[in-house]
């Protein structure tokens, strides 16, 4: 269901049910948890890259299982295990890499959404259909919000059209595009360069940067300005401005 591969502190998660176009599950949530909690403990990892296999990235939710449910409250159950787990991608110290080779649909757009950075093959496809359907995506929304413009997040979330890769990328919903062939390449590279840098400096500004963008912006400063110092006082720091100074290359970590 999920295939964890490790290689020079990357840990690749890919997503293993492309006969049901990795629908999130009840099991697939539970095993995407169980996943980012063991890897929050884990100091050998620097960086999460999230990929899937098959046609799909992810379709989003198994409306079988929600209608199976019936019952409003145990509706609001997986729900709720959903929003658990996509908050744990952002909690993680590692930053998390979406790696996107097909579509993405209602929480799987959410998923590539909530990730740090993502990767796109230039055939992937993003869509929040709910609405066409009667059942507007609302959780895949609160992600969208915070990475598109107000106008482009209700665009998707209001007609539940598709767009391309290419459209994703104008909008800010991911990093980079990249031919099919070349996703794995790029998406590793990506991962590699992140991995390469002071590992408890770059966990501290993620945890950061989610903590001010909730924040006014007089508090939002007074949080990074107490990061950043913490950061230039800590010996990570006090070894990159030697190198600076020195005129030498950044040190490797």
């Amino acid at each position: 269901m999920l295939l964890r591969e490790e290689r020079d502190g990357i840990c690749t998660l890919t997503m293993n049910r492309p006969g049901q176009m990795n629908l999130l599950t009840s099991e697939m949530l539970q095993a995407l948890q169980a996943a980012f909690d063991a890897i929050a403990g884990d100091k050998r990892v620097r960086v999460v890259i999230l990929a899937a296999n098959g046609k799909a990235f992810s379709a989003g939710h198994d409306i079988k299982e929600i209608r199976a449910l019936a019952d409003e409250a145990k509706i609001a159950g997986l729900f709720a295990q959903c929003s658990r787990m996509m908050q744990s991608i952002t909690a993680l110290a590692q930053p998390v890499i979406a790696r996107v080779q097909g579509v993405a649909a209602a929480a799987g757009c959410q998923l590539v959404a909530q990730c740090d950075l993502a990767v796109a093959a230039d055939s992937a496809k993003f869509t929040t259909p709910g609405v066409t359907w009667g059942f507007f995506c609302s959780t895949p929304g609160v992600a969208l919000g915070r990475n598109l413009s107000r106008k482009r997040a209700l665009e998707m979330l209001l007609t539940g059209e598709q767009i391309d890769a290419r459209t994703a990328l104008e909008w800010g919903l991911v990093n980079r595009v990249v031919p099919p062939e070349m996703l794995a390449d790029e998406t590793e590279k990506l991962a590699r360069t992140i991995a390469d840098k002071p590992p408890v400096q770059t966990a501290a500004g993620k945890r950061a940067f989610y903590q001010q963008m909730d924040l006014g912006v007089a508090k939002a400063y007074e949080l990074a300005s107490g990061v950043i110092s913490a950061s230039f006082a800590h010996e990570e720091g006090r070894t990159g401005m030697d190198a600076f100074l020195e005129k030498k290359k950044p040190p490797r970590h």
